[in-house]
């Protein structure tokens, strides 16, 4: 039988959406109870605007779910994420901007700190692309070596996502 241990150190990922408050104050409480330090990850594209409006373009939308476009963005990610867990008493250790891919650098992460879990959100509904190209919350179930926590919107408060987003 497995001996289950206490979380010392709790990652979770914001991307400034609306879902992102939620992830980040469950993992922060998480994080209070277990008396864990909290690590907050903001991936983010540094694509240029030329690029990405011609990735926009040729494929119809960008499918990069999780990901922030350009540090500025990832930095007020941070800030807000850094704020929502300071209200809910967690002690924030560190608060990182990852060049990248989310789900690769909330992997990344969490192995390097040494994370016994990870908090992430994910909707219920997902759009045509996510359910072909996958998701960030995917790929972190799919690949991490630690817990992983996944925090949804209530019912009554779903993020609605259009098909053709």
């Amino acid at each position: 039988m497995t001996k289950m241990t206490d979380y010392r150190i709790v990652v979770v990922g914001t991307d400034g959406s609306a879902l992102a408050g939620p992830t980040v104050a469950r993992a922060a409480w998480l994080a209070r109870h277990e008396d864990a330090d909290l690590i907050i990850v903001c991936a983010y594209s540094a694509l240029s605007r030329r690029l990405e409006a011609k990735n926009v373009a040729a494929a119809g939308g960008d499918f990069r779910g999780g990901e922030v476009l350009g540090r500025a963005a990832a930095s007020e990610a941070i800030s807000r994420a850094v704020a929502v867990a300071s209200e809910e008493g967690a002690t924030v250790v560190a608060a990182l901007l990852v060049e990248g891919e989310a789900a690769a650098a909330l992997i990344k992460i969490a192995h390097e700190r040494n994370a016994e879990v990870l908090v992430i959100g994910a909707r219920h509904d997902r759009t045509v692309a996510e359910r072909l190209l996958g998701t960030v919350a995917t790929e972190v179930t799919k690949r991490a070596t630690c817990d992983v926590l996944i925090v949804r919107p209530s019912e009554a408060g779903e993020i609605p996502v259009p098909e053709d987003a």
